[in-house]
Protein backbone atom coordinates (compact mmCIF):
# COMPACT_ATOMS: atom_id res chain seq x y z
CA UNK A 1 0.00 0.00 0.00
CA UNK A 2 1.17 3.76 -1.06
CA UNK A 3 0.59 6.47 1.08
CA UNK A 4 -0.66 10.17 -0.31
CA UNK A 5 -0.67 12.87 1.12
CA UNK A 6 -2.77 15.33 -0.91
CA UNK A 7 -2.14 19.12 -1.09
CA UNK A 8 -5.05 21.58 -1.30
CA UNK A 9 -5.28 25.33 -0.13
CA UNK A 10 -7.49 26.81 -2.83
CA UNK A 11 -11.03 27.03 -4.13
CA UNK A 12 -9.87 25.29 -7.40
CA UNK A 13 -7.89 23.01 -5.98
CA UNK A 14 -10.44 21.65 -3.83
CA UNK A 15 -13.06 21.38 -6.87
CA UNK A 16 -9.90 19.88 -8.91
CA UNK A 17 -9.05 17.42 -6.81
CA UNK A 18 -12.21 16.15 -5.22
CA UNK A 19 -12.99 13.43 -8.01
CA UNK A 20 -9.17 12.28 -7.46
CA UNK A 21 -9.26 11.97 -3.90
CA UNK A 22 -12.48 10.11 -3.84
CA UNK A 23 -11.58 7.84 -6.45
CA UNK A 24 -8.03 7.20 -4.63
CA UNK A 25 -10.04 6.19 -1.13
CA UNK A 26 -11.79 3.67 -3.56
CA UNK A 27 -9.00 1.67 -3.92
CA UNK A 28 -8.12 0.80 0.12
CA UNK A 29 -6.03 -2.34 -1.38
CA UNK A 30 -3.75 0.37 -3.31
CA UNK A 31 -3.78 3.40 -1.24
CA UNK A 32 -4.02 4.93 1.67
CA UNK A 33 -4.77 9.06 1.21
CA UNK A 34 -4.11 11.89 3.75
CA UNK A 35 -5.46 15.11 2.73
CA UNK A 36 -3.88 18.10 4.32
CA UNK A 37 -5.16 21.94 3.52
CA UNK A 38 -2.07 24.19 3.61
CA UNK A 39 -4.84 27.16 4.68
CA UNK A 40 -3.70 29.62 1.79
CA UNK A 41 -7.22 30.78 1.49
CA UNK A 42 -8.90 28.99 4.20
CA UNK A 43 -12.50 30.78 4.02
CA UNK A 44 -12.93 29.85 0.64
CA UNK A 45 -11.67 26.29 0.24
CA UNK A 46 -13.86 25.35 3.80
CA UNK A 47 -17.09 25.71 1.99
CA UNK A 48 -16.08 23.87 -1.23
CA UNK A 49 -14.42 20.97 1.18
CA UNK A 50 -18.14 20.72 2.86
CA UNK A 51 -20.25 20.65 -0.46
CA UNK A 52 -17.61 17.20 -1.70
CA UNK A 53 -18.17 15.83 2.30
CA UNK A 54 -14.08 15.38 2.21
CA UNK A 55 -12.43 15.62 5.73
CA UNK A 56 -9.30 17.14 6.09
CA UNK A 57 -6.16 14.97 8.24
CA UNK A 58 -4.63 17.99 8.82
CA UNK A 59 -4.42 21.54 8.18
CA UNK A 60 -0.85 24.02 8.95
CA UNK A 61 -2.78 27.07 8.92
CA UNK A 62 -0.26 28.69 7.06
CA UNK A 63 -2.10 32.11 6.51
CA UNK A 64 -1.28 35.25 8.09
CA UNK A 65 -2.80 39.03 7.25
CA UNK A 66 -0.89 40.43 4.66
CA UNK A 67 1.29 37.83 4.19
CA UNK A 68 3.99 38.35 1.16
CA UNK A 69 4.56 35.48 -1.43
CA UNK A 70 7.83 34.83 0.40
CA UNK A 71 5.92 34.20 3.78
CA UNK A 72 3.61 32.22 2.25
CA UNK A 73 6.16 30.28 0.87
CA UNK A 74 8.12 30.22 3.50
CA UNK A 75 5.73 28.94 5.97
CA UNK A 76 4.35 25.93 3.88
CA UNK A 77 8.32 25.12 3.12
CA UNK A 78 8.84 25.05 7.26
CA UNK A 79 5.51 23.18 8.43
CA UNK A 80 5.80 20.44 5.68
CA UNK A 81 8.76 18.79 6.67
CA UNK A 82 8.00 18.15 10.24
CA UNK A 83 3.82 17.97 9.98
CA UNK A 84 3.59 16.29 6.78
CA UNK A 85 6.75 13.86 6.01
CA UNK A 86 7.61 13.17 9.93
CA UNK A 87 4.19 12.49 10.25
CA UNK A 88 3.04 10.46 7.53
CA UNK A 89 5.65 9.50 5.65
CA UNK A 90 3.82 9.72 2.13
CA UNK A 91 5.20 7.98 -0.93
CA UNK A 92 3.91 10.38 -3.02
CA UNK A 93 2.73 13.90 -2.83
CA UNK A 94 -0.37 15.05 -5.15
CA UNK A 95 -0.86 18.67 -5.82
CA UNK A 96 -3.12 20.72 -8.35
CA UNK A 97 -2.77 23.66 -10.84
CA UNK A 98 -0.45 26.34 -10.11
CA UNK A 99 -0.90 27.57 -6.80
CA UNK A 100 1.70 28.91 -4.44
CA UNK A 101 0.54 25.53 -2.18
CA UNK A 102 1.00 23.54 -5.29
CA UNK A 103 4.54 25.13 -5.97
CA UNK A 104 5.97 24.46 -2.13
CA UNK A 105 4.44 21.89 -1.80
CA UNK A 106 6.16 20.22 -5.26
CA UNK A 107 9.70 21.92 -3.74
CA UNK A 108 9.72 20.37 -0.04
CA UNK A 109 8.83 17.00 -1.18
CA UNK A 110 11.65 17.07 -3.78
CA UNK A 111 13.51 18.43 -0.70
CA UNK A 112 13.00 14.57 0.92
CA UNK A 113 13.30 12.91 -2.15
CA UNK A 114 9.23 11.92 -2.15
CA UNK A 115 7.45 11.99 -5.50
CA UNK A 116 4.79 14.00 -6.65
CA UNK A 117 2.24 14.15 -9.37
CA UNK A 118 0.97 17.18 -10.66
CA UNK A 119 -2.75 17.16 -11.61
CA UNK A 120 -3.44 19.87 -14.51
CA UNK A 121 0.21 20.13 -16.06
CA UNK A 122 1.84 21.54 -18.86
CA UNK A 123 -0.92 24.89 -19.31
CA UNK A 124 1.09 27.81 -20.45
CA UNK A 125 0.88 31.47 -21.26
CA UNK A 126 4.77 31.42 -22.31
CA UNK A 127 5.18 34.92 -20.22
CA UNK A 128 6.23 34.22 -16.99
CA UNK A 129 4.43 37.28 -15.24
CA UNK A 130 1.34 36.53 -16.56
CA UNK A 131 -0.59 35.26 -14.49
CA UNK A 132 1.96 36.29 -11.91
CA UNK A 133 3.27 33.83 -10.10
CA UNK A 134 1.28 31.01 -11.62
CA UNK A 135 2.68 30.81 -14.63
CA UNK A 136 6.19 30.35 -12.74
CA UNK A 137 4.67 28.17 -10.60
CA UNK A 138 3.40 25.41 -13.08
CA UNK A 139 7.32 25.59 -14.98
CA UNK A 140 8.81 24.67 -11.69
CA UNK A 141 6.26 22.11 -10.78
CA UNK A 142 6.68 20.51 -14.39
CA UNK A 143 10.20 20.26 -13.81
CA UNK A 144 10.02 18.52 -10.20
CA UNK A 145 6.75 15.82 -11.09
CA UNK A 146 7.26 12.38 -11.35
CA UNK A 147 3.63 12.37 -12.98
CA UNK A 148 2.51 15.05 -15.02
CA UNK A 149 -0.97 14.70 -15.91
CA UNK A 150 -2.18 16.75 -18.73
CA UNK A 151 -5.44 18.08 -19.08
CA UNK A 152 -5.33 18.09 -23.12
CA UNK A 153 -3.17 17.63 -25.94
CA UNK A 154 -1.88 21.35 -26.29
CA UNK A 155 -1.23 21.00 -22.36
CA UNK A 156 0.80 17.58 -23.11
CA UNK A 157 2.91 18.91 -26.10
CA UNK A 158 3.72 21.73 -24.38
CA UNK A 159 5.58 19.20 -21.33
CA UNK A 160 7.15 17.38 -24.52
CA UNK A 161 8.46 20.65 -25.94
CA UNK A 162 10.21 21.53 -22.95
CA UNK A 163 12.21 18.63 -22.58
CA UNK A 164 9.85 16.40 -19.97
CA UNK A 165 10.46 12.71 -20.33
CA UNK A 166 7.74 10.88 -22.03
CA UNK A 167 7.42 8.51 -19.95
CA UNK A 168 6.21 11.34 -16.92
CA UNK A 169 3.59 12.85 -19.06
CA UNK A 170 0.09 11.39 -19.14
CA UNK A 171 -2.69 12.67 -21.20
CA UNK A 172 -5.92 12.38 -18.87
CA UNK A 173 -8.76 14.96 -19.23
CA UNK A 174 -9.42 17.76 -16.64
CA UNK A 175 -10.72 16.59 -13.39
CA UNK A 176 -13.31 19.50 -13.38
CA UNK A 177 -15.27 17.75 -15.81
CA UNK A 178 -15.56 15.05 -13.72
CA UNK A 179 -16.20 17.66 -10.81
CA UNK A 180 -19.31 18.96 -12.68
CA UNK A 181 -20.51 15.31 -13.91
CA UNK A 182 -20.52 14.07 -10.16
CA UNK A 183 -22.65 17.20 -8.64
CA UNK A 184 -23.64 19.21 -11.86
CA UNK A 185 -27.48 17.60 -10.61
CA UNK A 186 -27.18 20.01 -7.59
CA UNK A 187 -28.85 22.58 -10.33
CA UNK A 188 -31.87 20.51 -10.95
CA UNK A 189 -34.51 21.96 -8.59
CA UNK A 190 -32.66 24.53 -7.78
CA UNK A 191 -34.16 28.16 -7.20
CA UNK A 192 -32.63 31.13 -9.73
CA UNK A 193 -30.57 33.69 -7.90
CA UNK A 194 -32.87 36.93 -6.92
CA UNK A 195 -32.49 39.57 -9.38
CA UNK A 196 -34.18 42.87 -10.01
CA UNK A 197 -38.21 42.13 -11.52
CA UNK A 198 -37.40 44.49 -14.65
CA UNK A 199 -34.24 42.59 -15.56
CA UNK A 200 -34.02 39.65 -17.98
CA UNK A 201 -30.73 38.57 -18.54
CA UNK A 202 -27.50 38.40 -15.87
CA UNK A 203 -24.10 38.74 -16.77
CA UNK A 204 -22.06 36.79 -14.52
CA UNK A 205 -18.55 38.41 -13.22
CA UNK A 206 -15.25 37.13 -11.36
CA UNK A 207 -11.92 38.90 -10.91
CA UNK A 208 -9.69 37.76 -8.34
CA UNK A 209 -6.25 37.78 -10.38
CA UNK A 210 -2.89 39.81 -8.76
CA UNK A 211 -2.39 41.30 -12.43
CA UNK A 212 -5.45 42.73 -12.62
CA UNK A 213 -5.09 44.70 -9.11
CA UNK A 214 -5.41 48.44 -9.82
CA UNK A 215 -6.19 50.14 -12.96
CA UNK A 216 -7.48 47.00 -14.91
CA UNK A 217 -10.31 46.00 -12.26
CA UNK A 218 -11.14 50.02 -12.30
CA UNK A 219 -11.32 49.50 -15.90
CA UNK A 220 -13.49 46.64 -15.66
CA UNK A 221 -15.93 48.31 -13.34
CA UNK A 222 -16.15 51.46 -15.58
CA UNK A 223 -17.40 48.94 -18.13
CA UNK A 224 -19.86 47.31 -16.31
CA UNK A 225 -21.50 50.87 -15.74
CA UNK A 226 -21.18 51.33 -19.48
CA UNK A 227 -23.08 48.43 -20.42
CA UNK A 228 -25.78 49.01 -17.43
CA UNK A 229 -26.44 52.39 -19.04
CA UNK A 230 -26.59 50.70 -22.23
CA UNK A 231 -28.71 47.67 -21.75
CA UNK A 232 -31.84 48.53 -19.31
CA UNK A 233 -32.83 44.56 -19.23
CA UNK A 234 -29.74 43.95 -18.12
CA UNK A 235 -27.88 43.06 -14.21
CA UNK A 236 -25.23 41.91 -12.99
CA UNK A 237 -23.87 39.50 -10.48
CA UNK A 238 -20.42 39.30 -9.04
CA UNK A 239 -19.14 37.08 -5.66
CA UNK A 240 -16.46 39.12 -4.92
CA UNK A 241 -12.60 37.87 -3.92
CA UNK A 242 -12.45 38.82 0.45
CA UNK A 243 -8.82 40.20 -0.79
CA UNK A 244 -9.23 43.94 -0.10
CA UNK A 245 -7.86 45.07 -3.17
CA UNK A 246 -10.69 44.01 -5.11
CA UNK A 247 -13.25 44.51 -2.58
CA UNK A 248 -12.53 48.44 -2.49
CA UNK A 249 -12.56 48.91 -6.08
CA UNK A 250 -15.90 47.39 -6.47
CA UNK A 251 -16.79 48.70 -3.29
CA UNK A 252 -16.08 52.35 -4.90
CA UNK A 253 -17.91 51.68 -8.71
CA UNK A 254 -20.85 49.33 -7.61
CA UNK A 255 -22.30 50.09 -3.89
CA UNK A 256 -25.54 51.41 -3.63
CA UNK A 257 -26.59 50.27 -7.38
CA UNK A 258 -29.20 47.73 -7.20
CA UNK A 259 -28.60 46.26 -11.12
CA UNK A 260 -25.56 45.00 -9.41
CA UNK A 261 -26.30 42.05 -6.93
CA UNK A 262 -22.31 41.78 -4.64
CA UNK A 263 -21.90 39.11 -2.76
CA UNK A 264 -18.91 37.05 -0.75
CA UNK A 265 -17.51 34.32 -2.27
CA UNK A 266 -20.58 31.31 -2.63
CA UNK A 267 -20.55 27.80 -2.37
CA UNK A 268 -20.14 25.80 -5.27
CA UNK A 269 -23.39 24.56 -6.03
CA UNK A 270 -24.47 28.78 -6.04
CA UNK A 271 -21.74 29.55 -8.49
CA UNK A 272 -22.95 26.29 -10.88
CA UNK A 273 -26.26 27.67 -11.02
CA UNK A 274 -25.11 31.23 -11.41
CA UNK A 275 -23.02 29.50 -14.35
CA UNK A 276 -26.29 27.41 -15.55
CA UNK A 277 -28.47 30.95 -15.47
CA UNK A 278 -25.98 33.73 -16.66
CA UNK A 279 -26.81 34.97 -20.51
CA UNK A 280 -22.54 36.06 -20.64
CA UNK A 281 -19.69 35.18 -18.31
CA UNK A 282 -17.26 37.72 -17.75
CA UNK A 283 -14.14 36.21 -15.79
CA UNK A 284 -10.31 36.62 -14.99
CA UNK A 285 -10.67 32.82 -13.60
CA UNK A 286 -9.52 29.89 -15.10
CA UNK A 287 -11.71 26.95 -13.44
CA UNK A 288 -14.93 29.19 -14.71
CA UNK A 289 -13.49 29.11 -18.33
CA UNK A 290 -13.37 24.83 -18.42
CA UNK A 291 -16.64 25.05 -16.38
CA UNK A 292 -18.81 27.39 -18.49
CA UNK A 293 -18.76 25.68 -21.80
CA UNK A 294 -20.27 22.58 -20.32
CA UNK A 295 -23.42 24.91 -19.45
CA UNK A 296 -23.24 26.93 -23.51
CA UNK A 297 -22.39 30.08 -21.79
CA UNK A 298 -20.35 32.60 -24.12
CA UNK A 299 -17.00 33.51 -21.93
CA UNK A 300 -15.44 36.75 -22.12
CA UNK A 301 -11.55 36.20 -20.80
CA UNK A 302 -10.51 39.28 -18.68
CA UNK A 303 -6.99 39.01 -19.50
CA UNK A 304 -4.50 39.60 -21.77
CA UNK A 305 -3.43 36.22 -21.88
CA UNK A 306 -4.51 32.73 -20.86
CA UNK A 307 -2.68 29.00 -20.46
CA UNK A 308 -6.25 27.70 -21.23
CA UNK A 309 -6.15 28.61 -25.66
CA UNK A 310 -8.83 25.29 -25.83
CA UNK A 311 -11.76 27.53 -25.14
CA UNK A 312 -10.55 29.93 -27.12
CA UNK A 313 -9.73 27.79 -30.31
CA UNK A 314 -13.50 25.97 -30.05
CA UNK A 315 -15.07 29.55 -30.36
CA UNK A 316 -16.38 29.11 -26.67
CA UNK A 317 -14.58 32.27 -25.14
CA UNK A 318 -12.89 35.45 -26.38
CA UNK A 319 -10.32 37.37 -25.01
CA UNK A 320 -10.84 40.83 -23.84
CA UNK A 321 -8.11 42.02 -21.69
CA UNK A 322 -9.31 44.73 -19.32
CA UNK A 323 -9.77 47.43 -22.03
CA UNK A 324 -12.84 49.09 -21.38
CA UNK A 325 -13.69 50.08 -25.02
CA UNK A 326 -13.11 46.34 -25.79
CA UNK A 327 -15.22 44.95 -23.35
CA UNK A 328 -17.86 47.15 -23.83
CA UNK A 329 -17.83 45.97 -27.72
CA UNK A 330 -17.67 42.13 -27.08
CA UNK A 331 -20.67 42.19 -24.94
CA UNK A 332 -23.13 44.74 -27.16
CA UNK A 333 -21.82 41.56 -29.58
CA UNK A 334 -23.30 39.06 -27.87
CA UNK A 335 -26.02 41.17 -27.20
CA UNK A 336 -27.58 42.53 -29.81
CA UNK A 337 -26.38 39.25 -32.44
CA UNK A 338 -28.37 36.23 -32.30
CA UNK A 339 -25.65 34.98 -35.00
CA UNK A 340 -22.94 36.05 -32.72
CA UNK A 341 -24.34 34.40 -29.68
CA UNK A 342 -25.11 31.56 -31.20
CA UNK A 343 -21.71 30.63 -32.33
CA UNK A 344 -20.12 31.03 -28.53
CA UNK A 345 -22.88 29.12 -26.94
CA UNK A 346 -21.88 25.75 -27.85
CA UNK A 347 -22.63 23.18 -25.53
CA UNK A 348 -19.49 21.18 -25.94
CA UNK A 349 -16.87 21.22 -23.59
CA UNK A 350 -13.08 20.70 -24.71
CA UNK A 351 -11.29 19.94 -21.75
CA UNK A 352 -12.56 16.04 -20.66
CA UNK A 353 -14.94 13.73 -20.80
CA UNK A 354 -15.33 13.19 -17.16
CA UNK A 355 -12.87 10.14 -16.48
CA UNK A 356 -9.77 11.91 -16.11
CA UNK A 357 -9.57 10.95 -12.19
CA UNK A 358 -10.15 7.02 -13.09
CA UNK A 359 -7.32 7.67 -15.58
CA UNK A 360 -5.15 9.06 -12.82
CA UNK A 361 -5.36 6.22 -10.56
CA UNK A 362 -5.13 3.97 -13.02
CA UNK A 363 -2.10 5.07 -13.64
CA UNK A 364 -0.83 5.60 -10.09
CA UNK A 365 -1.85 1.95 -9.47
CA UNK A 366 0.25 0.81 -12.34
CA UNK A 367 3.32 2.61 -11.97
CA UNK A 368 3.25 2.60 -8.04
Amino acid sequence: MKKVAVLLGTRPEVIKLAPVIKELKTRKKYFKVYVVATGQHREMADSFLRCFNIKVDLNLNIMRENQTLTEVTSGILAKFEKEVCDRYHPNLIMVQGDTTTAFTAALAAFYRKISVAHIEAGLRTFDKYSPFPEEMNRRMISCIADFNFAPTKIAAGNLLQEGHPKKNVFLTGNTIVDALKAYGSILVGKGKPGKPSRCARMILITMHRRENFGAPLENVCKSVLEILDKYRDVFFRMPVHPNPNIKKVVDKYFLGNDRIVVSGPVPYDEILRLINDAYIIMTDSGGIQEEAPAFGKPVLVLREKTERPEGIIAGVAKLTGTNEAKIVKNVSLLMDSAAEYGKMAKSRNPYGDGKASLRIADILEKVL
